[in-house]
């Protein structure tokens, strides 16, 4: 944050105008929420390694109820470093304009996208049960990210790779949460954009729908 607000922020233009921290911070808010997919498959990982999840399929309980418990309380965890990271970019001078209602609209965009990362970071530790799967995960988790609008515009790219930016789901909800906070750079001509807010809604949902099913499918099939 510190490095793309002092160090690289004096080179970066917001279409439109604007103070760059104020466009960046939305950004760093979804990648903060990206980057605990990782953290997430670490901690499946560790306790499919250290026989936690075969003490709990022994039990009388649910398949779903072991991931649902897993997944809580990375959300319990994402949240507290989403206030962090908003206490940080406070003090860097980032503000929020729109409202405290759309403020904590925002705010909820952003926990919602981490609710569906959490199910992606639980299948793929299941299926995979391996740090080798972690490193290939935050192998992956830079170029999803950078592939957005978290940090750059994408009115500043070229036709294509904006076309890509834009529908990344990433991008969806910075743009979302740019809009609801009141900072620049949000507003453009595409589609996707201007439905930033329900895309943002649309696209989380959609990726809880398919992996969470397929998180408790893979719990059940776990070797004992």
């Amino acid at each position: 944050m510190l490095m793309f607000a002092f160090l690289l922020g004096g080179a970066m233009k917001v279409p439109g105008g604007g103070d760059y921290r104020e466009f960046l911070m939305p950004g760093v808010f979804v990648m903060t929420m990206l980057f605990g997919i990782g953290e997430t498959v670490t901690s499946v990982t560790t306790d499919a390694d250290r026989g936690v999840m075969d003490r709990f399929r022994s039990m009388p309980m649910a398949g779903s109820a072991m991931v649902a418990g897993r997944a809580m309380a990375d959300m319990l965890y994402s949240a507290v470093g989403l206030i962090v990271m908003v206490v940080c970019g406070l003090l860097i001078g980032w503000r929020w304009h729109g409202g405290f209602a759309a403020a904590l609209g925002a705010f909820g965009l952003l926990l919602l996208l981490r609710f569906a990362l959490v199910w992606i970071g639980i299948y793929l530790g299941l299926i995979f049960r391996s740090q080798q799967a972690l490193m290939a995960v935050q192998t992956l988790e830079f170029p999803l990210g950078f592939l957005s609008s978290a940090f750059v515009a994408p009115a500043t790219m070229p036709a294509w790779l904006a076309a890509v930016a834009e529908w990344n789901p990433l991008s969806s909800t910075a743009t979302a949460a740019r809009t609801l906070f009141g900072n620049p750079g949000a507003a453009t001509d595409s589609w996707i954009t201007s439905y930033a807010v329900p895309m943002a809604i649309s696209w989380p949902v959609v990726l809880v729908a398919i992996f969470f099913p397929l998180s408790v499918l893979a719990y059940r099939r776990l070797s004992r």
